[in-house]
This record gives structure tokens, sequence and C-alpha cells, in this order.
């Protein structure tokens, strides 16, 4: 079977990722990390057994735990954990900026008559530090705040896409994690990887990426009809 053409003709929807694909934050993981893990051995919890999990479901993992013995310690240690979280985010947004050509691209999108999203696991306090005017530019943003289940959980993507009213055959999912390619896949949209982030193509080619990008920019000009 031959492959889907990746161009207008496929595509009315683009779906981005925030961090490291349209905005530079430069997040402290591995500081986030350390807290979260500190938090976790204080309320009784080996640390060390939750160390290969992404910090957003190592306090998930720890909020289950604790929930068997005690709801309210449960939830005490999330309320705590996610203040942690969004001090390092909204600290590491202060300091972020907007990649340029972002604002470009989602009104170059706008004008082509393609849909857009934005979907991270960020809180809103971030995003709206680093992108006040966000809304003006991409009519659905969803973050973590928004959701049950993050990304690579198709919860957030599917939401973007309802909100939208768009299918996600017609969709292509943007960003510079393969936990995003991850994301698409899980939600039956085409993927791209870009280059802005820790990840080489190869990185995103292994996680079954249909395109790889040199940065986020490149996808209007493989969408924009030519007299647009």
């Amino acid at each position: 079977m031959a492959p889907i053409p990746f161009d207008r003709s496929s595509i009315d929807t683009v779906i981005f990722d925030f961090d490291g694909t349209l905005a530079r934050l430069n997040i402290d993981f591995e500081q986030m990390r350390r807290e979260v893990a500190a938090l976790t051995d204080r309320w009784g919890v080996d640390s060390r057994s939750l160390q290969n999990r992404f910090v957003l479901e190592m306090i998930a993992e720890v909020q289950t735990l604790l929930g068997k013995n005690s709801g309210n310690h449960a939830a005490l240690f999330t309320r705590e954990a996610f203040r942690i979280i969004e001090e390092i985010e909204v600290a590491a947004a202060q300091s972020g900026s907007l990649f340029d050509g972002a604002k470009g691209l989602l009104t170059g999108l706008r004008k082509a008559s393609l849909q857009t999203g934005i979907i991270t696991r960020n809180c809103e306090k971030a995003v709206r530090t680093v992108f006040p005017d966000i809304r003006d530019y991409c009519p659905v943003v969803i973050c973590r705040n928004d959701v049950r289940r993050v990304k690579p959980h198709p919860e957030q993507i599917n939401l973007a896409l309802s909100r939208l009213s768009a299918k996600p055959g017609r969709c292509v999912m943007i960003g510079d994690h393969p936990i995003d390619i991850e994301t698409g896949k899980n939600a039956g949209t085409r993927t791209a990887g870009v280059l802005t982030g820790r990840f080489q193509a190869e990185d995103f080619l292994q996680a079954g990426a249909d395109l790889v990008l040199a940065e986020a920019p490149e996808i209007l000009r493989r969408l924009k009809p030519e007299r647009c």
C-alpha cells in the first residue's frame, strides 16, 4: 500500500507540543526529580523503586500507593508534589522564551485554513508566563491541569481534537520528544518529530515518526497551499 501523502490533501489539523517545540523553557527535570524523590521518601515510599518513571508518573504511583491506606495522605502528598513541580516549571518559564517564528507559524497555519491545538504536560501558569497571549494564536490549549491523564496517554490529544471537531486521521502531532510520537500514535494521528530538543532524527524514527523536521515552522511550508 502506498504511503499517505504528508501534505495539505491529507492533513487539516496540527497539534503541537509546547516545551522544546514552540518554546524554550529549560526546565530542570533533575532538580524536579530530586525534590519529588525526597518528598516520596519522607512519606515512607522508597523513591529508588520509581527511578525509571517520569516525574508525573512517579507522583501518580506514589498517590496510588498511599491511597491504599489513606486517601487523605495521598491527597496531601499529591498537593505538595505538584506545588514543587509547578514552582520549578514557572521559574523556568520566567527565563524562557518562544522560539523565533512560533507566532508566525500559528498565524500562518490559521491563514492557510489549518486548525491548530497545543497539548503539554506543563502547567497552565508556566505556559501563560512564557506565552501570555497564547489564546490569540491557538484556539485550543490543553495543559496538565485540564485532564486526568497526560501524554503519552491520548486523553489530551483526544480532547484537543474533540474541541476542534477534527479527525485523528487528518491530524499531525508534532513534538520534540519521542513521547509526542507515542501520543500521536496512541490517538491514531500522523506524527512528526522536531530537532529543537534533546533528541536526534534516529530517536524519532525508531519511535515510529512519519516525519522529522529541523524545527516546527517547517510544517507550514509542507502544508501551506501555494496560493496562500
